[in-house]
């Protein structure tokens, strides 16, 4: 029999609060994140504005020596997994961590640190550069430095689907536990791609928010004038435990996450397949494996990026698989606080739908201003919603057609 899986750890580190508490008063306060770039000069791009973490001191969480040979998202997911660790109350020196995995994905690995030795190598030569650069870049390292860090033995992987990832690695270490190949695992989406080359790849494609002059408003999911989506950067993670091993230490459960969805458009490299109809089957892939039915769902924190395309598609996805009870359904995105994590965006966006099931209140959708006349769903506008949330689906749709789906609910013994 499938092993049932429960969430005791959050750890989060976001453009608009460090730590769970933080992050998640942040989101019922429609606190937005989106700043003028400081980490590098962005003066030459059309898109000159990012959530950036502007409070983050890895010091705190990581010895000084350690954060020099770790890039910024490395640094992100080991913080993220240490607060999550304390979290959840688990005394890894009693447990047996050979049973205890870890699976955190990135969406891009790290740039700041191939941006940094490029220009090394260009102006110095190859004789320069670190002998750190390779495992400071290469993206499997987010899980390897926090397996490392935490003296974690069991299965260890780096999922990399784009804006998918962060999801598709709570999916994936969900499965591990359901299987009985783990009892705990460390599992999120980790993210800092705010630098120059990211950043220009982005505004070449035309899919970025150039409203510089007014950053607070610039991620507008859903609202008829969104005009792209916000980069944002940190990391997002969870403890998923098996419920048999979660109740006989004592554990204070958050939710169950009952279900779990993955599957590709093979359509195009950027754009979702016509109508969403594939993001709709990944909803439906969830819904399924939890053992419900489409009119359990209360509540879904949507991937909704502010642009033009994925909006109107996840929308049309959502009435696929919902019919008539989509406009029952409570819908919102956190994006439009914090930007867009990529990688990180459904480990964040987990613990915001976790928190929600918990506390029965639904983050809002900010600078919802003008309603879009074929978006006609309620997207939880502007204020945070009080609403008895039982079950929450998060979606996560990644460029190469990458669809991934989680479903979490209430806990009950």
């Amino acid at each position: 029999m499938k092993k049932r899986v429960v969430i005791t750890g959050l750890g989060a580190v976001t453009p608009i609060g460090i730590g769970a508490e933080k992050f998640w008063q942040a989101l019922l306060d429609g606190k937005s994140g989106i700043v003028p770039i400081t980490r590098f000069d962005a003066s030459a791009l059309a898109t000159r504005i990012a959530g950036e973490v502007t409070d983050f001191d890895a010091t705190q969480y990581i010895e000084k020596k350690e954060t020099k040979r770790m890039d910024r998202f490395t640094q992100f997911a080991v913080a993220a997994s240490k607060m999550a660790m304390a979290d959840s109350g688990l005394d890894l020196e009693a447990e047996d961590c050979d049973r205890i995995g870890t699976i955190i994905g990135d969406g891009i690995g790290g740039m700041e640190t191939l941006h940094d030795q490029f220009k090394v190598l260009f102006e110095k030569g190859p004789n320069r550069i670190s002998p750190f650069f390779v495992p400071m870049m290469i993206g499997n390292m987010a899980a390897g430095q926090t397996a490392i860090a935490l003296g974690l033995h069991g299965p260890s992987t780096c999922v990399v689907t784009a804006c998918a990832t962060g999801t598709n690695a709570i999916g994936d270490a969900f499965r591990i536990i359901e299987r009985g190949d783990a009892d705990v695992m460390v599992a999120g989406g980790t993210e800092a791609a705010i630098a120059p080359a990211a950043m220009a790849g982005f505004c070449s494609l035309k899919a970025m928010s150039t409203r510089n002059d007014d950053p607070d408003k610039a991620s507008r999911p859903f609202d008829k004038d969104r005009d792209g989506f916000v980069m944002g950067e940190g990391a997002g993670i969870v403890i998923l435990e098996s419920l048999e091993h979660a109740k006989a230490r004592g554990a204070r459960i958050y939710a169950e996450i009952a279900g779990y969805g993955s599957n590709c458009d093979a359509y195009h490299v950027t754009n979702m397949s016509p109508g969403g109809a594939f993001a709709a089957k990944c909803m439906q892939l969830a819904i399924k494996d939890a053992g419900l039915k489409p009119e359990d769902v209360d509540y879904i924190n949507a991937h909704g990026t502010s642009t033009a395309v994925n909006d109107s598609s996840e929308t049309e996805a959502i009435k696929t698989v919902f019919g008539e009870h989509a406009y029952k359904l409570s819908i919102s995105s956190i994006k439009s606080m914090t930007g867009h994590l990529l990688g990180a965006a459904g480990g964040i966006e987990c613990i915001a739908s976790v928190l929600t099931v918990v506390n029965d209140i639904i983050p809002p959708t900010i600078n919802y201003e003008t309603p879009d006349p074929e978006l006609d769903l309620d997207y939880v506008p502007n204020k945070a919603k009080a609403k008895t949330v039982n079950v929450a689906i998060s979606n996560s749709f990644g460029f190469g057609g990458h669809n991934a789906t989680i479903l979490v609910k209430k806990y009950q013994d």
